[in-house]
């Protein structure tokens, strides 16, 4: 497995709304408006699951398999060309600020590992840095 981490952001809210918002995946709707059409396509999501197409790499699904309240969202992909898991963490150092780390794990053969590394990385810095600006 190659791990891929996130920088650890700083959200000016308490881990409770953060959690809440991020825990459900329905509350997406309040954000898809920020997700660029022109990279993801076909974007749907329910409270435990979203999915969403990009150009070269096709459908990809993620279920959130588990949550533990105020602290970690775990999910996996039960589609996409390459198995991954991510974990969003969250730990509240004063009232109004809590902190997030976000964490891929991915199964990459050493042929594609070279061409799928730095897209990944950069994908999780870009998602990390959008839920850290979200509104809750």
């Amino acid at each position: 497995m190659t791990e891929f981490v996130s920088e650890i952001k700083t959200i000016p809210y308490n881990e409770d709304r953060v959690y809440a918002m991020l825990s459900d995946l329905s509350n997406l709707e309040r954000v898809k408006d920020r997700i660029p059409q022109d990279k993801v396509k076909d974007f749907e999501f329910d409270s435990d699951s979203c999915s969403f197409a990009v150009d070269p790499v096709g459908k990809i699904r993620f279920e959130i398999v588990e949550r533990e309240p105020n602290k970690t969202i775990k999910f996996t992909t039960t589609n996409s060309p390459v198995p991954l898991f991510l974990w969003i963490q969250l730990k509240q150092v004063a009232e109004a600020d809590t902190r997030l780390k976000m964490t891929i794990r991915a199964d990459l053969n050493p042929f594609i590992k070279p061409m799928v590394s730095k897209p990944l990385q950069d994908a999780l810095d870009k998602i990390s840095t959008l839920i850290a600006s979200l509104p809750y």
